[in-house]
């Protein structure tokens, strides 16, 4: 007798045993049909970040303006940066594609950029 069971009643014979173990293999390459395309969903997912916060003026205290860079798989995302001065705070938002955008990058959003590519570059090659 087989020691796996269907809702608790035991195989009982190897053409039982050999179906069993058929659908078993069906459905595990549902699973891996599955795993598959919700890997290729996720590489559109955003998976990498950084923040940098800095004072752009050297009149005004502290780190109030700030860049944020939301990236997926394939270093593609958005760059969102704010500006404050004691007059005003402005809000930019650049396309990132591949790690670049058409819009010209401040010091500081290269630097998160060569950050993320630095972070996440050594985690692909620990894993």
């Amino acid at each position: 007798m087989f020691s796996f069971n269907k809702k608790g009643k035991p195989i009982e014979n190897i053409e039982e045993a050999s179906k069993r173990i058929k659908d078993l293999e069906l459905k595990i390459e549902e699973l891996y049909s599955e795993v598959g395309k919700i890997k290729k969903e996720n590489e559109k997912n955003i998976q990498k970040f950084g923040l940098l916060r800095y004072n752009p003026f050297n009149e005004l205290g502290g780190d109030q303006s700030f860049s944020l860079a939301l990236l997926d798989k394939n270093n593609n995302g958005v760059m969102v940066s704010s500006i404050f001065s004691q007059e005003k705070s402005r809000v930019f938002g650049k396309e990132i594609v591949k790690g670049k955008s058409k819009h010209q990058l401040s010091n500081e959003e290269e630097e998160i950029i060569n950050q993320i590519r630095s972070d996440y570059g050594k985690e692909r090659k620990e894993n």
